[in-house]
């Protein structure tokens, strides 16, 4: 297997994509009174956002951690992108029903249910119609590196994810830290983050390429509208 297969950044991107958007839903609300209160109330509050970000990994062996870097958008209810640009090109699309997954130098598609794909997860919570105490314990985690952070561990000791860290900037979302069970630790920092942004309906839309190679729940799904 090339190095290029082993990459963790890019061969954990469905969960890593999860993980950001729980990081997503604190972008403003700064008239609550605490990072959690911010929290709580822009779930209530944001439909849509987009920007870029750059992503670091570290496992927990500590060999050199694997950068990446690219652009997002959501729309909710399940509709998201989430784009590698560096270093090389992966992308991943939510069209509100099933989650697409492509390689494009390998033109390899895999093909979910969004609800499979999500579950009990952060994405969930900020895609679909999800509470945010339903699914995680939510504290505030105080100061550092000149952000206020929010802890959110998940209820479910069967998810990915041991915890999470958001860490704002007033009302900027600025950081997200997790680790997940295996000792992984995903690092993303956001820039240009628009909420609710105009919105282009096509973005949330995949079509499987010409002569790409189709797994997972393909059922009807290559039959999706453009």
């Amino acid at each position: 297997m090339s190095a290029r297969r082993n990459n963790p950044s890019l061969s954990f991107g469905s969960r890593i994509l999860l993980g950001l958007a729980l990081a997503l839903v604190v972008r403003g609300a700064a008239a609550a009174a605490d990072a959690v209160g911010q929290l709580r109330q822009f779930v209530s509050a944001t439909r849509s956002a987009e920007g870029e970000f750059e992503q670091v990994v570290t496992a927990k062996s500590g060999r050199k951690p694997q950068q990446s870097a690219g652009r997002f958008a959501f729309a909710r209810p399940g509709k998201f992108r989430w784009e590698y640009d560096k270093p090389y090109p992966q992308l991943l699309v939510g069209d509100g029903e099933r989650m697409w997954t492509w390689d494009r130098d390998l033109n390899q598609v895999t093909v979910r249910h969004i609800g499979d794909a999500l579950g009990a997860t952060p994405a969930a919570i900020l895609f679909g119609s999800g509470s945010l105490d339903d699914n995680f314990v939510l504290t505030d985690a105080g100061a550092g590196d000149g952000l206020s952070w929010v802890e959110a561990r998940p209820k479910r000791a069967e998810g990915a994810f041991e915890s999470l860290r958001i860490g704002l900037d007033g009302a900027d979302l600025k950081r997200m830290e997790m680790r997940d069970n295996f000792g992984q630790t995903t690092l993303i920092s956001f820039t240009r983050l628009r909420p609710n942004p105009p919105q282009d309906a096509t973005r949330f839309r995949f079509v499987p390429p010409a002569g790409a190679d189709v797994i997972g729940d393909t059922t009807e799904a290559v039959a999706a509208p453009r």
